[in-house]
């Protein structure tokens, strides 16, 4: 006769504990189905691409279902190939062009609020071509503005990490060789040694804390934009590089809409959304509410409710006098475009010159702490040898 082990099952659950169950599984599975799930959007490189070559066939009176198709064909990214199929798909179904790149989930609000304008006014050839060199100019800035920062901050960060390991690692041995001849520190070169002792204590609370707040900046845009803020109201020329960049980027992406068929008050909501994350969206919110609601005129709205410079709100006031707004438009945004080049040529330069500084003070203190020592204990250490 075999032995058998027996195994405890689980008692059998009741009709009413199976149709509880049932309903919180199907509330779960609801749930999850209706959560939207967050698309992440092309490169920007990629769109530039894709935007200009749908202008030329679009211009070389190609239609726009086959020009979506031939670009599709072939597209190294088939993430971005199958979104042009089902946009393709869905204009072919009697969907508009601008609610077929919507329904994607892969655009943002700018862009295919310009595709509406251009589509709208028969024009959406133009739409595209303003739309790649749009995308393009903002990548100019951001390459401009990453590389007036990023390169400053890896060489003060190689800096600060040279300064850490001779506090650490070769000042100790300069303060063991000069005990171990029995000559007492004092003067300069005790306090290069405390700074080592403390350096030694602090250098990782210190570093990890760094991080942290690094990360905390990248990561929340909140505090990124206090600090921004701060920093804004304490230094004049990052003030005006800033806002010039804000500027420039609202007002040539509300021309391009403007110029489109667009109105005036859904320009500036649209272009706003170039701004998001700034204070500046908040505030053309606001004026183009009180210019479609109440009645005033835009350049009263955008100086009441707005930090835009006075200039711009001079120039739209003449702009509505003269029925020419879309021009003042278009001057605007090329005055602050050439303004930002000043700026940041000017921001480039004092950036490097600090860095320079800073390069300077930490070199200093590496040959502080650990060269003048030996140098300044030298005599008393022959003289003990004697």
């Amino acid at each position: 006769m075999s032995d058998t082990t027996a195994t405890a099952s689980p008692p059998p659950m009741s009709a009413s504990q199976e149709r509880a169950k049932t309903a919180v599984d199907r509330k779960a599975a609801k749930k999850a189905a209706q959560k939207p799930k967050k698309k992440a959007h092309f490169k920007k490189k990629e769109l530039v691409h894709m935007f200009r070559g749908l202008a030329s066939m679009l211009r070389a009176q190609i239609n726009t279902s086959d020009a979506l198709k031939y670009y599709s064909m072939g597209l190294p990214n088939k993430v971005l190939a199958d979104t042009l199929h089902k946009i393709r798909l869905d204009t072919d179904a009697g969907i508009s062009i601008h609610e077929a790149f919507k329904r994607t989930k892969r655009f943002d609000d700018m862009t295919v609020g310009l595709i509406q304008a251009g589509s709208d006014s028969g024009q959406l050839h133009r739409a595209f071509s303003e739309l790649s060199t749009r995308i393009k100019s903002d990548l100019h800035f951001k390459k401009q503005v990453k590389k007036a920062v990023l390169m400053p901050s890896i060489v003060i960060s190689v800096l600060i990490g040279a300064f850490i390991i001779s506090q650490v690692k070769i000042t100790p041995q300069v303060e063991d060789m000069l005990l171990g001849v029995g000559q007492q520190p004092d003067g300069l070169t005790a306090i290069a040694f405390s700074m080592s002792h403390l350096t030694q204590k602090a250098w990782p609370i210190v570093v990890l804390s760094l991080i942290t707040f690094i990360v905390v900046v990248w990561r929340v845009p909140k505090v990124r934009n206090t600090i921004l803020i701060v920093m804004m109201s304490k230094w004049r020329l990052l003030n005006s590089l800033v806002m010039s960049l804000r500027q420039m980027t609202f007002l040539s992406t509300m021309e391009l809409l403007y110029s489109n068929g667009i109105n005036l008050a859904k320009s500036i909501r649209v272009a706003a959304n170039s701004i998001k994350q700034t204070p500046l969206y908040e505030e053309t919110l606001k004026a183009a509410d009180q210019y479609e609601n109440s009645g005033v005129p835009l350049s009263t709205a955008f100086s009441k409710y707005t930090s835009v410079d006075e200039q711009v709100v001079h120039m739209l006031s003449i702009g509505e006098r003269s029925a020419s707004i879309d021009s003042q438009l278009n001057m605007l945004a090329e005055m602050y475009e050439e303004e930002s080049e000043s700026h940041m040529n000017d921001f480039t330069q004092v950036l490097n010159f600090l860095v320079l500084l800073i390069a300077v003070t930490l070199i200093g203190a590496v040959f502080v702490s650990t060269f003048l020592p030996i140098f300044l204990m030298g005599p008393k250490m022959m003289q003990s040898a004697m």
